[in-house]
């Protein structure tokens, strides 16, 4: 292996060229622990043409090497793990972000841009780029388009797919694939890159991209609410998303708020008394009117018995102060290293899922602690369960596929689907057949053939071949 990594010298520096021992473990996994990092080396490309020497040299030694593209390794399915000696391709030098375009609306950036940067730099245009997660400060935009990011505020401006205006890509086989005409309207032929748009790596690199972005939402507003049954969510979405300009709608529980202080220790509780659920609204408050509206909305709510009590944002650091007790969730759990899963059914069947599922887990795993959130607005869940205090690795890693088998089960019954937002990677690659038929998953393999003919990009990830 020394040989073949030593023929990378030709078109790579010394320091594109890692084996180091903590760079093997840092750049080898992403967010999952679930699986133990091995890979070869880590590789740092600058360019589009160094992506695809790259590619071209693997492809010399198939038999032996193969890629796995790596960005901000932010996802939760094993995606960006190498686990079986691979070549890690990290684009984060690829980080580039170019002009910006007033009149078409369009941004160009290279993968390695993270994602906070992106917005960051649009914002100081005027303007505003509206895919939004918790993750934002690390991960990356190529990954966002390799699993089709959604986050936060999906009810409004919709997934990562939204927004791509074009793609340059490497496929599997060498080649470039500029497809960058960023047209508002052109039908010559297939749209080829929608097909990299989710595609978790599987069948080329993606090394830039041409960005859409928007105007600003005027005055975000954001109201969180108490709420005694998760069964009020739907009715008390369909008000506001019915008289207001909704750009999210959250929900988490009394516990995940709990964890949420417990870690802040400087945070105060946003009600005196507790409640088992909450909600987050954030609207556009245009006028005086908007807010005349909201609080109407509240008023009539809480005079149903929806709602018991409710606060509003008054100003900038308020409403984050708000968003915060929701986008510190996964940070306060990570320390007892839960099982996540990212899930999603119809919004509708919100509260009867969640109430079967409770009832599915609770009877099989009596001893779990189950803690709910999500972006309920769009149907997508996020389960957590916490081990128990004296439970070790291995049993817990056994309960925890137990656990993806019932849960799995009961979605399958709601016509869900297994992964909303963190793709399929390894994590849930034996659960694909539940959310696609046997017809859709031997379509997607003869996809990969076409643009990956050696199974080099990614291999195991999604599906086996």
């Amino acid at each position: 292996m020394d040989a073949q990594l030593s023929e990378l010298k030709k078109f790579l520096k010394n320091d594109q060229i890692s084996t180091d021992v903590q760079d093997l473990e840092n750049y080898g996994r992403d967010w999952t622990r679930a699986f133990s990092p091995k890979p070869l080396a880590i590789l740092f490309p600058q360019s589009t043409h160094e992506v695809q020497l790259i590619v071209q040299w693997a492809i010399t030694y198939k038999e032996s090497i193969s890629l796995v593209p790596s960005g901000g390794r932010t996802g939760l399915s094993g995606g960006a793990v190498a686990t079986k000696g691979e070549v890690v391709l990290s684009l984060q030098r690829m980080n580039k972000i170019g002009d910006l375009n007033e009149i078409d609306r369009l941004i160009s950036c290279e993968a390695g841009v993270v994602t906070q940067d992106l917005q960051e730099f649009v914002k100081n245009k005027g303007y505003f780029f509206p895919v939004d997660f918790a993750s934002r400060g690390s991960s990356q935009i190529g990954g966002n388009i390799s699993t089709n990011a959604g986050g936060t505020k999906v009810i409004r401006y919709g997934l990562m797919r939204e927004w791509v205006a074009g793609l340059e890509v490497v496929t599997g086989a060498g080649e470039i694939l500029k497809m960058d005409q960023a047209l508002v309207k052109n039908n010559a032929g297939y749209d080829l890159k929608q097909l990299f748009i989710g595609s978790e790596g599987s069948l080329g690199i993606v090394t830039s991209a041409i960005l859409k972005f928007t105007t600003p939402p005027e005055i975000p507003t954001v109201i969180l609410l108490q709420s005694a049954k998760l069964d009020f969510s739907t009715e008390i979405l369909k008000r506001f998303q019915s008289r207001l300009s909704l750009t999210a709608f959250e929900f988490f529980t009394q516990t995940a708020l709990e964890k949420v202080l417990e870690n802040q220790k400087t945070e105060s509780a946003p009600f005196q008394k507790s409640s088992p659920f909450y909600f987050l609204a954030e609207f556009e408050q245009k006028s005086d009117a908007v807010m005349d509206e909201a609080l109407a909305i509240f008023d009539e709510l809480k005079a149903e018995g929806l709602i018991i009590d409710g606060t509003l944002s008054q100003n900038d650091q308020q409403r984050e102060k708000l968003w915060g007790y929701r986008e510190n969730i996964s940070e306060a759990l990570s320390k007892f290293k839960p099982y996540k899963n990212d899930i999603s059914v119809k919004i509708s069947e919100i509260p009867e899922f969640v109430r079967e599922v409770e009832v599915v887990l609770t009877k099989n795993f009596p001893k779990v602690d189950i803690i709910w959130f999500g972006h309920i607005g769009d149907g997508n869940l996020h389960i957590n369960v916490i081990r128990q205090a004296d439970q070790l690795d291995s049993d817990f890693e056994n309960e925890c596929k137990d656990i993806s088998q019932k849960l799995f089960e009961v979605l399958k019954k709601f016509n869900g689907s297994i992964s909303a937002e963190h793709g399929i990677g390894l994590l849930k690659k034996p659960y694909l057949s539940l959310s696609r038929t046997p017809e859709e998953i031997q379509a997607m393999k003869q996809i990969k053939k076409v643009f990956d003919p050696h199974g080099i990009l990614n291999p195991g990830k999604i599906f086996d071949l």
